[in-house]
């Protein structure tokens, strides 16, 4: 037996396809018999020279079809039917992308609304706690976002600039406007000393994620004296002991099978997220900070002495007015400030994300609580996509269960949260054995988590006179373990201790504030992998692709070091390891180049090779410039107060050749942070000597 022809065919039913090949499809040459699932083909009507067999099965919500020959060599006229079939499948089933229906919930609720599109999602909301409010969430996430991709008109702009002064000097030395990410940052300035504002579209402390990390990767907030130790030990909810990385490969070339990957310290802590930001929230407002939740932006306008922003009060319907020094926006994903200042395309790709708290109902022997899965498919590509779930144990033997793909923005194809969780609910049993009924629902975990494709450190706009992104409104996120969460502990001290030198010399220009990013050259130049694991919009690419390179790939880290793969996938690998990696994955598999030029491109991979070159200058110059941190540090006390805004650039290059390259500069307990100063320093600022509100 051979296998002539493997596809998808990219359609949930199962059965429209079997009439279509039962009563559609009819050969050129040669005799069609009608079987269950397909059909049996003879070049003769007795049969003698063998026979070709197609069937189908149904395995996340599509149709996969394979043709095999049942005879010991080529058959006369199997090429000219495989052929055909496969030109008659597409065009009787090509690739469609369904959008959300427009619905009036004035008139009737979230459930009635979406409950013929989307049974199974609306079923097990309504099984959820506070189902409906997430429900309408998750809705009005996939319409702002639907609506910012495909408007081909500039973005409404929400920032503006003016010459005028502000009438008062400003309230605040920093105002955040999102309440996830950044009341982790506002918490730590606030702690500093500085003046902040934390406003919050919802109930503040409300999570739709949930969140998890390292104990290593967590220690730069224990560093910064956000947490203590024994305040660590209460915001984890479990930790395992190790966690899976696989991806299916039966259908897979034998080049492209592996072993499962371990990672026992990526991810191994379930954080409870929302006990971890209302902590946030506490030491925040301990620190003199404020919290003003239910407030939506609305507009911002940067004067010459700091910024006016304007919002709505949600409670009353009423405008209200803020003034600060610096603006910084962590509104994720959707933000309007984000998407004017990148014309319209804040973002390259996104993972759309859905999942679930589960508390209880797996039957026993279904999953261990010691054990996570880090990154695991059970399928080949469905429906334009590579799904992935992720499985992570939480507090009281509860479990987090989220789905998601790598994928390529369009305005034809967003990138749908619905269609995802009429996917989840749909699949979980493939994935884990259950009864759906049965299992007893937490909160639902959802949102869009951006890409940047980068070809160098300028070409993404963060900030604006007196403005910042923070987060992933700046897409500052791992391609491989989507998570602005994790990306911006890992980076947290490096944006502190840049933004406080920036704040502290009024050094808030966009120019300058353009060093408050968390870029890594070592992460960009790995956009390219991400690209490969994407199904461009409109092409049908050959089901086991995706699976394949992710095989070949973790397959070299699975045989390598334990510590080279704990370093890749937490962003601190460097040149040379990964070159080695990628040379070794192309000498096992070398179909995997083609593979990625197909799905990438010509025009992609002639953006990516900028990325190369400045990872490799950028690793070349980390190798040359060694002594630069201990060189910084010694010239601080005189440079600093001479020169600041030269002190901060060469801040930043400390911290491009260390932090920049996975390589955060090693420092004894007793060793401040470059930023420090020596003595307070008298800079000009709009309100008093020092430029902000005394230290205590």
């Amino acid at each position: 037996m051979q296998e002539l022809l493997y596809l998808e065919v990219p359609t949930p039913d199962l059965d429209a396809v079997c009439r279509w090949l039962r009563d559609s499809f009819v050969p050129t040459v040669g005799t069609k018999t009608i079987a269950a699932t397909g059909f049996r083909w003879t070049p003769k009507a007795d049969g003698a020279a063998g026979e070709v067999v197609a069937c189908v099965w149904s395995l996340q919500r599509t149709t996969y079809l394979k043709v095999f020959r049942w005879a010991d060599r080529a058959i006369a006229g199997e090429t000219t039917l495989v052929r055909q079939l496969e030109t008659e499948l597409r065009q009787a089933f090509p690739p469609t992308y369904p959008a959300p229906p427009e619905i009036d919930l004035a008139h009737q609720s979230i459930f009635e609304a979406l409950g013929d599109r989307y049974p199974q999602t609306v079923k097990f909301f309504q099984k959820m706690p506070n189902g409906e409010a997430d429900l309408n969430r998750a809705y009005w996430w996939e319409r702002r976002w639907r609506s910012l991709v495909k408007n081909p008109q500039p973005p409404q702009p929400v920032l503006g600039q003016g010459r005028d002064r502000l009438a008062q000097p400003p309230t605040y030395d920093l105002i955040y406007v999102g309440g996830a990410l950044g009341v982790v940052h506002a918490a730590v300035m606030a702690r500093r000393g500085y003046r902040v504002l934390l406003l919050e579209r919802m109930p503040f402390g409300r999570m739709n994620r949930e969140w998890n990390i390292s104990r290593q990767e967590f220690q730069s907030l224990i560093d910064l004296g956000l947490f203590t130790a024994a305040e660590f030990e209460q915001v984890i909810g479990c930790e395992y002991r190790d966690g899976f990385h696989k991806f299916f490969d039966a259908n897979n070339p034998p080049q492209a099978r592996a072993a499962v990957l371990h990672t026992p310290t990526v991810l191994n802590i379930a954080v409870k997220a929302d006990r971890f930001i209302q902590m946030c929230g506490e030491k925040l407002r301990a620190a003199g900070g404020e919290i003003r939740d239910r407030i939506e932006f609305q507009r911002a306008t940067v004067l010459a002495d700091g910024v006016q922003l304007e919002a709505t009060d949600l409670r009353t319907d009423e405008p209200c007015q803020f003034t600060g020094r610096l603006l910084v926006d962590a509104m994720g994903t959707a933000s309007p400030i984000a998407w004017q200042l990148n014309g319209g395309r804040a973002f390259d790709s996104v993972c759309p994300t859905v999942g679930a708290v589960i508390h209880d109902g797996f039957p026993e022997g279904v999953w261990d609580h010691q054990y996570g899965d880090v990154l695991f498919s059970h399928g080949d590509i469905s429906r334009g996509r590579q799904l992935i779930w992720e499985l992570f144990p939480i507090e009281g033997g509860a479990v987090t269960v989220y789905l998601f793909h790598y994928h390529q923005i369009h305005p034809e194809n967003p990138g749908s949260l619905l269609e995802m969780y009429e996917d989840f609910f749909s699949i979980l049993p493939e994935y884990r054995r259950c009864d759906m009924d049965a299992l007893e629902w937490g909160k639902a975990t959802f949102g869009y988590i951006p890409g940047h494709f980068s070809g160098g450190e300028g070409d993404r706009k963060v900030a604006y006179d007196r403005l910042i992104a923070l987060g992933d409104a700046a897409a500052l996120q791992s391609p491989l373990v989507f998570t602005g969460f994790g990306s911006l502990v890992r980076n947290l001290d490096r944006l502190t201790v840049l933004l406080d030198t920036a704040l502290r010399h009024d050094l808030l220009d966009a120019r300058s504030l353009e060093s408050v990013r968390a870029y890594q050259s070592n992460i960009a130049v790995t956009w390219l992998f991400s690209k490969g694991m994407m199904v461009p919009t409109g092409r049908i690419l050959p089901p086991v692709r995706v699976n394949a390179m992710l095989n070949t790939f973790f397959g070299v880290m699975a045989d390598g070091s334990p510590e080279v793969a704990d370093r890749f996938i937490k962003d601190r690998v460097g040149w040379g390891t990964f070159m080695a990696m990628a040379l070794r994955a192309a000498w096992q598999n070398p179909a995997m180049l083609l593979w990625i030029l197909d799905s990438a491109g010509v025009r992609d991979m002639v953006r990516w090779l900028p990325s190369f070159v400045s990872f490799t200058i950028a690793s070349f110059l980390g190798w040359l410039l060694g002594w630069l941190p201990r060189f910084a540090r010694s010239v601080q006390p005189w440079l600093e107060p001479r020169s600041p805004g030269l002190w901060l650039w060469l801040l930043g290059r400390v911290y491009a050749v260390t932090a920049g390259l996975g390589r955060p500069e090693a420092r004894s307990p007793n060793t401040p942070p470059p930023t420090a100063p020596p003595a307070p320093m008298a800079t000009a600022g709009p309100f008093n000597k020092t430029g902000m509100t005394p230290r205590p």
